[in-house]
């Protein structure tokens, strides 16, 4: 039987097989069609990390910035809530989406090397960061979060504080008023002009430096020890007292105003109970001390009235505060001679004189003498003050935080309250992201 045999030539075709199966152009045609999938991918995931790591440098620097607002907030004694506030607008205005994660201020702040600071505040800026081309790997948004903490940091101390915002002269010189203080500086929350007002060429102040929210306007002499000129436009210095509650003003009234006599002695002796904690006693229309008055520690409420140590007297404690409030004032005369002290421990620790923030229209007039001795601070948040005299005493130290303050006559305040129980009143402080 007759069979023709099979070949690629009896088709018509005339293959080299040899040169085929050593031919590599397929493969890598092949080859590349099935990578480019992964190549593309792999250039679309980096895309994507790329455009992650973007939007944590934004966040992060909408973290500082926002960390930083907070910190300017604190330093002026603002609330937790105007510090959120604050935090948030400057979050906001560098771009952060609060619908993609709402901001947190910790202040003081809950992590970290300021864990529990009161001088730092901690930001927090978490975000869901929605997937692209990762969706192909996990659907799960990416988060992400910016963390910033910004620390109080350096400043100086201050002897006297105006805490008005606007009134213009609220620290004034005038006369021939000569005012100095010793290790420490003045400072005036008031936004005028004349926030520091120094008026008749006689006057002359001598202290650290001026701090004023406002301007300067001194026509006397001012010496400054730690700085070239007055610090204008300055921040806003704290209330440090600002978190001390007023005491409660309960109590018997005692039967008379008047305390002691000319050339007598007289002792005062608390034993009312006050829900502060301490003894106490409550003189309604006003307390007059009279002669020789020894003061045992307590608190001396002044309901009303004044509050008068004539020229002749006497009058000495340690561990006490006079709370002034209905409309009482201050009314000490220059000639009176005065050894008191505040306490050094306890709720009004450090305040010798506390008149009530409600008192908008009282004005205290306190007059010294050089044998007199205010050892704490005189704090008047609300009402004005008429200064006059000295103070300093030996080892004494008054400190003045007031609304606003008038220095008149012969003034002198020699202050130094390095060793001193007050609170300090810190200024020229710096803000400075610390993590």
């Amino acid at each position: 039987m007759w069979r023709r045999a099979f070949s690629w030539s009896s088709l018509g075709c005339h293959l080299p097989v040899g040169r085929l199966l050593r031919d590599e152009k397929g493969n890598i045609a092949i080859i590349g069609a099935l990578t480019l999938p992964l190549l593309v991918g792999g250039f679309a995931l980096g895309a994507e990390a790329g455009y992650w790591y973007s939007e944590q440098r934004k966040l992060q620097n909408a973290a500082d910035i926002a960390a930083h607002a907070g910190g300017v907030a604190l330093r002026s004694g603002a609330s937790v809530a105007t510090q959120i506030a604050s935090a948030r607008d400057v979050a906001a205005a560098s771009g952060h989406d609060a619908a993609l994660g709402a901001l947190v201020l910790n202040s003081p702040p809950l992590a970290g090397a300021y864990t529990g600071d009161p001088t730092a505040v901690e930001v927090i800026l978490p975000r869901l960061q929605e997937r692209y081309f990762s969706k192909a790997i996990t659907t799960t948004p990416l988060r992400m979060a910016g963390r910033a903490v910004a620390a109080i940091t350096a400043g100086s101390r201050a002897c006297l504080l105006a805490l008005s915002p606007t009134s213009a002269g609220a620290v004034t010189v005038t006369g021939s008023a000569e005012v100095r203080f010793t290790g420490c500086d003045i400072a005036s929350n008031s936004n005028a002009s004349d926030a520091f007002l120094m008026s008749g060429g006689a006057a002359v102040v001598t202290t650290g430096c001026v701090h004023t929210v406002g301007g300067v306007s001194a026509t006397g002499n001012l010496t400054l020890t730690d700085c070239a000129t007055p610090h204008q436009q300055a921040p806003v210095v704290r209330d440090p007292y600002a978190g001390m509650a007023e005491p409660t003003v309960t109590g018997t009234c005692q039967p008379s105003t008047t305390v002691g006599k000319n050339n007598k002695s007289t002792q005062l002796t608390p034993v009312e109970n006050h829900p502060s904690g301490l003894k106490s006693m409550r003189f309604c229309g006003g307390l007059k001390l009279l002669g020789d008055v020894d003061l045992d520690p307590g608190l001396y409420i002044v309901d009303g009235g004044d509050f008068e140590l004539r020229a002749t007297t006497v009058a000495q404690g340690t561990d006490v505060t006079f709370y002034l409030t209905n409309g009482a004032r201050a009314v000490i005369n220059g000639s009176a001679t005065l050894d008191l002290s505040a306490p050094t421990t306890g709720p009004f620790a450090g305040v010798i004189i506390y008149s009530s923030r409600g008192d908008t229209s009282v004005s205290h007039k306190i007059n010294g003498n050089s044998s007199s001795i205010l050892n704490g601070a005189v704090y008047s948040p609300a009402a004005t003050v008429e200064y006059s005299g000295n103070f300093g005493g030996a080892g004494g130290c008054t400190q003045l935080v007031v609304n606003t303050i008038t220095f008149t006559g012969n003034s002198e305040l020699v202050v130094d309250c390095q060793a001193a129980g007050t609170r300090d009143v810190m200024v020229n402080e710096k803000v400075a992201i610390v993590e």
